[in-house]
């Protein structure tokens, strides 16, 4: 019963805030949080909801290849969105697609704020010659595109490891391209609110009673600059989707045996002059659409933690 009333009560506070207030106010914000929420839904359910399984050869039949849209002469409403050049459901594929690109997108979101965390919270609370080794190799790293980056660091490993191998962990080197090529922005602005924070009287207090620096970093400073954290993580999470899909449009990201979006739009694009535009053409929507959604929630948090917009 008190476990309910604290759940109401919470319930209740959240909706009286200034953050729903904004977002229930803005059409937009509400249209790109459905976009948002449609296509997770549908990527991660897509074992169950794909009309087909598209990377499964026992279920293809070549006799359905280069099948356009079901809309149009010769379509089939089998597949929806037509077939590629091996009978892949193109529908399908792009559910498929779409979770494996989350799934880079989120883990290498996670791994650049742990980096960038933890270097902005050391190099913010400790200062001195620490801080300027961060900030100065932070500087560095600012002055390479971060497209760049995540280039060199699948080129290095692809040049210590066979192919194979290489295909065998690519989901893992990629996200971890990507995950380095994002950490300064976490670090640079971490750093700048510690410094802020940590002459406050109750980083002073948790001083004098003794605790470590670890336990004040983590406990006390950390909890009170999540706000520009949660900002960044939204709208880095459209900026590494865009990534692996350049990466895999290049050819240098995932396999064709775990087709992303990047991966499906490259396979559709050596089509595209033999006419078979559907094949590229809506692996790029859904890209851009969920990419626009991402970035109109990342631009609506950003205002709505802002108190000077309050």
């Amino acid at each position: 019963m008190a476990g309910g009333t604290s759940f109401s009560r919470w319930l209740h506070r959240a909706s009286d805030s200034d953050v729903w207030w904004s977002f229930r106010s803005s059409s937009l914000t509400i249209a790109a949080a459905v976009v948002t929420a449609l296509i997770l839904i549908l990527s991660f359910l897509s074992p169950l909801l794909a009309p087909h399984t598209p990377f499964d050869p026992s279920t293809l039949s070549l006799s359905d290849g280069l099948k356009p849209p079901a809309w149009m002469p010769d379509g089939d409403w089998a597949f929806p969105l037509g077939t590629d050049d091996q009978g892949r459901d193109v529908l399908s594929a792009i559910m498929y697609g779409t979770r494996l690109s989350l799934v880079v997108g989120m883990a290498s979101v996670f791994v650049s704020m742990l980096i960038g965390i933890t270097l902005g919270l050391v190099s913010g609370y400790v200062g001195g010659v620490t801080d300027a080794v961060i900030m100065r190799i932070a500087d560095v790293q600012l002055t390479f595109p971060a497209i760049l980056v995540a280039l060199l660091i699948d080129g290095v490993v692809r040049g210590l490891i066979s192919v194979q191998r290489h295909d065998e962990i690519a989901l893992f080197v990629i996200i971890g391209a990507i995950g380095l090529s994002f950490w300064v922005q976490y670090a640079r602005t971490i750093r700048g609110s510690v410094m802020v924070e940590k002459n406050k009287e109750y980083v002073q207090a948790a001083r004098v009673i003794g605790l470590s620096p670890v336990l004040i970093m983590v406990r006390h400073v950390l909890p009170n600059v999540t706000g520009p954290i949660l900002v960044i993580a939204t709208i880095n999470l459209g900026l590494a989707v865009i990534s692996e899909a350049t990466l895999s449009f290049l050819g240098v990201g995932l396999p064709s045996t775990q087709p992303s979006l990047g991966t499906l739009i490259r396979l559709g694009n050596e089509l595209l002059q033999s006419g078979e535009w559907w094949i590229t053409l809506f692996p790029s929507i859904t890209l851009a659409a969920l990419v626009l959604a991402v970035n109109l929630l990342g631009d609506w948090l950003r205002d709505a933690l802002n108190p000077k917009l309050r």
